[in-house]
């Protein structure tokens, strides 16, 4: 419902939200819009208000009081999704969580610890670096936790140390009638009834609001080394991947950039890499082990026609080649300042992973698009930064054409259509093809929990 409502619904809510909260419910065009999302091509839609929440009792109230009018409420993190996850199709209230920054306890000797939903990333691992623990999942993006557990995030260390669905033991989560539930306890395993944390782990904020979560940490290696290897062409680099992760090598990241990429990342990081498509690499483990996987990558990518694998052991040598991967969205943009970046990702299984970038590299060809390909390729993830003007309407059409051809090949290829996006509004029609009548279960859970839709609506779920 929107806040020009006829019944006035939505102005009775932001009514008591400022009576109850003051200068922290703000209905600023600006404020709303920013609200809306930050990173995504597709249409904003702002919410009516936006709630600065800062416990748990106040997330429960807030949702009270719009489920008492049958208002939307919109989780929100950080921004930083791509795929229209915070927008308010049907107005509502968006719950900022981001003044919800508090590290509550740290577990050392369990390898634990519980943070409240906006606590970022970055912010967790500076708090924990002298317990010598860290939190492996690195989607990129400074994101917070509440955030990556809503959207199942994953990122570079996904190969080895796995996503959100892995590194999450327990959740508190305000539901759809603003009950606080807590779905775990901080046991590596149970077999007590059902898994609900891995039920709103992914739900994109349509099941509830998580507010805390309790996280698996992993010692921080003793040893690090990693570097760049160059191929010729993409098929060769996709199969030294495919090789790599069939032997077993623990390798903690491989990252596949390809040539246009690799120009960009040369440009935007003042880096000198050959402009042919590049495998970054790293090895978490003993000084003897990380050497050992360090030879035997180069043995297989001497075999596929690769290398030399350039060592940067040096920890700002790392570092400056990490930046530049992380900075591949931005870096990209350089290539046309003017344009806007439609990104999209797919997934597929390791064995189909050179067949499906290479047809979507011919593809992009075939379309004269530009549109840089960089991916978590030890997992079988890669993504595709399209570069459009958004006012053109044929630049555009083809770009939304490629798009679905994208996700439709990655689904006959065993896939899905993201491997850590999500869903949000941008995928929602392709769930029927990936999840063919487990889609209807999907909707059933949904109705049950929030069966008044108030939780994020328009989301996930394709639309009736």
């Amino acid at each position: 419902m929107h806040s020009d409502d006829p019944s006035g619904s939505v102005a009775g809510v932001i009514e008591k939200l400022k009576a109850r909260f003051a200068d922290r419910c703000a209905t600023s065009q600006a404020l709303r819009e920013q609200h809306g999302h930050t990173t995504t091509w597709l249409e904003n839609q702002p919410p009516d208000a936006v709630v600065f929440a800062e416990t748990t009792e106040e997330v429960a109230e807030t949702v009270k009081i719009c489920a008492a009018a049958n208002v939307p409420v919109i989780p929100f993190g950080t921004g930083t999704s791509l795929e229209g996850h915070v927008n308010a199709p049907e107005g509502g209230i968006s719950i900022d969580l981001s003044r919800m920054s508090s590290v509550l306890e740290v577990n050392s000797e369990d390898l634990d610890c519980r943070v409240e939903a906006g606590v970022t990333r970055k912010q967790l691992n500076s708090y924990i670096r002298d317990t010598g623990l860290f939190f492996p999942i690195d989607p990129g993006a400074d994101a917070s936790l509440g955030g990556m557990a809503a959207t199942r995030a994953s990122g570079t260390n996904a190969v080895r140390y796995g996503t959100m669905k892995d590194a999450v033991l327990a959740l508190t989560v305000v539901t759809a009638d603003g009950n606080i539930i807590r779905t775990g306890g901080r046991a590596r395993k149970s077999s007590a009834g059902y898994d609900l944390t891995r039920l709103f782990v992914g739900s994109e904020g349509t099941l509830g609001v998580i507010t805390e979560l309790t996280l698996r940490l992993h010692g921080q290696p003793e040893a690090i080394s990693g570097g760049v290897c160059p191929f010729p062409d993409v098929q060769s680099a996709c199969q030294a991947v495919i090789m790599t992760i069939q032997m077993g090598l623990p390798v903690a990241r491989i990252e596949l950039l390809d040539s246009m990429q690799v120009r960009a990342c040369n440009s935007y990081s003042k880096l000198d890499l050959a402009e042919t498509p590049t495998l970054f690499l790293e090895f978490h483990g003993s000084e003897a082990g990380v050497n050992e996987q360090s030879e035997t990558f180069s043995a297989i990518a001497d075999e596929f026609g690769g290398g030399p694998f350039e060592w940067a052991t040096a920890a700002e040598d790392r570092s400056k080649l990490w930046a530049a991967r992380h900075d591949a969205y931005w870096s990209g943009r350089g290539l046309r300042p003017e344009a806007q970046v439609v990104a999209t990702d797919v997934c597929v299984p390791i064995s189909r992973l050179a067949e499906c970038v290479t047809q979507t590299a011919a593809d992009i060809e075939a379309e004269g698009l530009l549109a840089p390909i960089v991916g978590h390729v030890g997992d079988g993830n890669f993504h595709v930064q399209v570069l459009v003007d958004p006012d053109n309407p044929d630049e555009m059409k083809t770009c939304e054409a490629f798009i679905e051809r994208l996700a439709i090949r990655a689904l006959d290829m065993e896939g899905t259509c993201t491997g850590e996006h999500g869903v949000g509004q941008g995928k929602q029609k392709y769930m029927k093809r990936e999840h063919g009548d487990a889609l209807e279960l999907m909707q059933s859970i949904k109705e049950a929990l929030d069966p008044h839709n108030l939780m994020n609506p328009g989301k996930i779920l394709p639309q009736s």
